[in-house]
């Protein structure tokens, strides 16, 4: 015979109530935070010493440990040096007008790819799918002595063009991101829209492209942080002072007779900011975007 609801309830209550349940909760719990609080510690370090060492002169930090505070917190100095002396202006302007014509140009590429991938069946579809997985598993590295042998060829190397033309290889991630987007979105707005008479690109441009929203920001900032921080191939392309990154204007610090590294953490700080501002506006975007894009409906 089966029982209640009541008797289940009454049984699952009276399972609670019992002290081993009540301590191995408790116990779980503990534990749990526990270990997110060391995760926390271990990730947030870098941080913390990046502050501490920013914050000290040079013959302070000659003569202190990484961990021992600083005598001023509010000592601007290094800030000012690092951005005046790595030429941080030049910098940001040179990483800000790579970054916008990548993101837009990667942008449109990724969604009109994944709008033609998930919307349209013809031969060779599930192919072009499976070699952007075999594409997300080659190492960047190992392709790098046939990708500037082609710079070369092309006359790419030290110039803006050719790098931003590199950079924009549309990455793998984005594609499936806006290709679980395209296939959670009915097909009866194309079908609606074509019997009204719109065109393939209208129903593109004018109809899905606006429910991309979330998974366009997501990509863009994903993609972004990457362009950004990116070193090796900036480092190899652009040769030319005046049209160094941000990410290779810290080295400037750098040399044969040491480094500075309180210099350098104020310089790693001035570039964090931007993109640590950009992720706290778009942080709910980020989120919904990775999740919705992960769950196929």
């Amino acid at each position: 015979m089966t029982d209640t609801l009541a008797q289940i309830k009454a049984r699952e209550a009276k399972r609670t109530a019992s002290p081993w349940y009540t301590a191995k909760n408790g116990i779980f719990v503990a534990l749990k935070y526990v270990t997110l609080v060391f995760i926390a510690f271990w990730m947030l370090l870098p941080l913390v010493t990046c502050f501490v060492t920013a914050a000290k002169t040079s013959e302070e930090y000659q003569s202190t440990n990484v961990m021992q505070m600083p005598r001023n917190w509010f000592n601007f100095e290094n800030y000012i040096e690092a951005f005046t002396t790595s030429n941080m202006a030049v910098a940001f302007r040179n990483s800000v007008f790579i970054l916008v014509i990548v993101l837009v140009v990667t942008t449109l590429i990724g969604t009109q790819l994944a709008y033609v991938l998930s919307r349209f069946t013809f031969p060779g579809n599930a192919f072009i799918r499976s070699m952007f997985t075999v594409a997300a598993l080659l190492p960047g590295v190992a392709m790098q002595v046939a990708l500037y042998k082609i710079m070369v060829n092309l006359n790419a190397v030290n110039t803006m063009w050719g790098y931003i033309i590199m950079m924009c290889g549309t990455d793998v991630i984005s594609i499936y991101v806006f290709i679980q987007y395209f296939e959670n979105i009915p097909t009866s707005l194309d079908e609606s829209a074509i019997v009204d008479g719109a065109s393939y690109f209208t129903i593109y441009a004018r109809i899905l492209l606006p429910l991309l929203k979330p998974a366009i920001v997501t990509c863009m900032i994903l993609k972004g942080v990457g362009v950004y921080n990116e070193y090796y191939a900036s480092n190899l392309y652009l040769q030319d002072s005046s049209l160094k990154t941000i990410a290779i204007a810290l080295y400037s610090f750098t040399g044969p007779m040491g480094s500075k590294y309180n210099l350098i953490c104020a310089g790693v700080i001035i570039t964090l900011l931007p993109m640590l501002i950009l992720f706290l506006i778009f942080q709910k975007q980020i989120y919904n975007g990775i999740a919705a894009g992960s769950v196929k409906e």
